[in-house]
């Protein structure tokens, strides 16, 4: 059972009889409401694609020094269409995200005194990062999106997977003392629904 971000129930199961349904959804009630309940109190972020960006939980003018190659790109665009601009967008996103995300996890690697082997980035529906078994780290581009010090605590809690390749306390624990407020940044994370588009 999952709640989209629109606040739609979507309930993934095999041929069972329709009493089943009813009486999941019965039984569920209480999360069900309050899961609809957080996602009206922190609906997603929405900007337009035609003259705004979304970097670090604020929304700017496309107009926007940074926002340069995004200008140039969309100038450039030969067949306009929303399924192009988004694509430009989120190419746009991605080169953003590595030029700010990879500074920011030398600082932290170094400040931890943890090595890792690659960074990646890409677009994820789910997640803000991942750490493999062979020390790469992926970061989701939304991630960029949200707020500086959110962004610090993915990359630490990322970098942290690399002593601890799971969430016990000792992971925490590591976490926390690079990110004194890591509780807190947990917290609002979960909240934070991104859908530029």
């Amino acid at each position: 059972m999952h709640i989209s971000q629109n606040a739609e129930i979507i309930l993934k199961t095999s041929r069972v009889p329709h009493a089943f349904v009813l009486n999941l959804l019965t039984e569920r009630e209480s999360w069900i409401r309050k899961k609809v309940l957080e996602i009206k109190k922190n609906p997603p972020v929405k900007v337009s694609i035609a003259d705004e960006v979304l970097l670090f939980g604020k929304i700017y003018s496309i107009d926007m020094p940074e926002a340069s190659s995004l200008r140039v790109k969309l100038e450039k665009m030969r067949a306009h269409s929303v399924q192009n601009t988004i694509k430009y967008y989120n190419s746009f996103y991605k080169e953003y995200s590595s030029e700010y995300i990879i500074p920011r996890v030398s600082y932290f690697s170094q400040l931890m005194d943890l090595e890792y082997k690659t960074i990646k980035f890409r677009k994820m529906k789910s997640r803000w990062g991942s750490c493999s078994s062979k020390k790469e780290l992926t970061f989701n581009t939304e991630l960029i999106k949200t707020k500086k010090e959110l962004i610090d605590y993915v990359v630490v809690h990322e970098l942290a997977h690399l002593k601890h390749m799971n969430h016990s306390k000792a992971f925490h624990d590591l976490v926390e003392n690079y990110l004194p407020n890591s509780k807190i940044y947990r917290k609002e994370l979960k909240k934070t629904k991104i859908s530029t588009f």
